[in-house]
């Protein structure tokens, strides 16, 4: 194996100065810098992590706990992280979490004990006091997103500002008779999202004198459910409404799907309006909310990487960063059709 001696003697530097150039730690020019990175790379040199961590006292490894890989808000989020590390020579091990078990309760024990991470992102997971506690006690920085949590610097979207612009934009063309379908209020995701969007929900629908008994169908986050759903809720035109608010892009393409094979013209005969920025929102034409999850995965890292190069006390650190969502404006929503020989609302 190729040595750091051997770097130095083909770039035609001190072996400390080829240190400095491959750890980035000490001043080194930019031309001396790409000598001695070409010379790395000429010859395969790659830089023993163990030995870099006892001269820098870092792993350059970041441990990422999160609930769901699967999800496209998940995977978009992890996908943002792991580019931004990558691009800062970072690592990145992934904890893929479980509900309160003996397995959850040893990624925290001993996991992220054992691991030596330079710190640690969780996404989209509501820790538990004892949880915190023992991520503080392991003295390493700790960045969440999807809502607050003591002591840490955290970065979300206000769902229940979103879920009543959402509601708001149906009611501004003149919709009255709309729907929420969200997530189950008696399985919720942490941080209470389902929760969260019902009540914006409900807030834009009272405030502009709207029913809402009977308004709400649970759905999960899913485009199949969405489909099942709609079938079902959209199947008898009697109790139809002329529009709906899903509490997510993959609902909400769900919803569409059914409607059109029931008959149903999107936006003529229902409107539909989702939260996300998924992908195939354009595709679809929905109407949405954008959140942007990889621009949150990347303010993530930077945060994690600033408080390691200038670290901040813990009452410090508990600040929650509120990011602004976005409104999309596309083809499912319309104002709804005028009656038979009426006029429009």
């Amino acid at each position: 194996m190729s040595a750091i001696a051997d770097v130095a003697r083909l770039a035609g530097v001190a072996k400390a100065t080829a240190s400095r150039a491959l750890s980035g730690r000490g001043y080194v020019s930019e031309v001396t810098r790409l000598k001695v990175v070409a010379a790395a790379r000429a010859i395969g040199y790659v830089a023993s992590p163990n030995a870099a961590s006892l001269v820098t006292g870092r792993t350059k490894s970041i441990g990422v706990i999160i609930p769901f890989i699967s999800r496209w808000f998940f995977s978009e989020v992890l996908e943002s992280m792991e580019e931004a590390l990558l691009a800062e020579g970072y690592d990145m091990t992934l904890y893929n979490l479980p509900a309160s078990s003996p397995e959850r309760d040893s990624v925290f024990e001993y996991f992220l004990a054992r691991k030596r991470f330079d710190g640690v992102i969780s996404v989209g997971v509501a820790l538990s006091e004892g949880e915190v506690d023992h991520l503080h006690r392991l003295g390493r920085p700790l960045v969440g997103i999807g809502g607050p949590i003591r002591g840490v610097q955290t970065i979300a979207i206000d769902d229940v500002a979103a879920a009543r612009l959402a509601t708001e934009h149906l009611l501004s063309l003149g919709h009255h008779d709309i729907l929420h379908i969200g997530g189950n209020q008696t399985d919720e995701m942490d941080f209470k999202v389902h929760s969260q969007r019902l009540t914006g929900f409900y807030a834009a629908m009272h405030e502009a004198g709207c029913r809402t008994e009977g308004a709400f169908f649970p759905c999960e986050f899913t485009m199949p459910s969405g489909y099942l759903v709609g079938l079902s809720v959209f199947g008898d035109p009697r109790s139809r409404p002329t529009a709906v608010f899903a509490a997510s892009d993959e609902i909400a393409i769900g919803l569409i799907v059914a409607a059109r094979e029931l008959g149903i013209q999107v936006p003529a005969d229902l409107s539909v309006i989702g939260i996300d920025g998924h992908p195939y929102a354009d595709m679809f034409r929905l109407t949405t909310l954008e959140q942007h999850p990889r621009r949150q995965g990347r303010l993530a890292v930077d945060t994690l990487l600033a408080e390691l190069e200038s670290p901040t006390h813990r009452e410090e650190s508990d600040q929650l960063t509120v990011l602004p969502t976005n409104l999309v404006f596309r083809s499912s929503t319309s104002a709804p059709r005028s009656p038979l020989g009426g006029s429009p609302d």
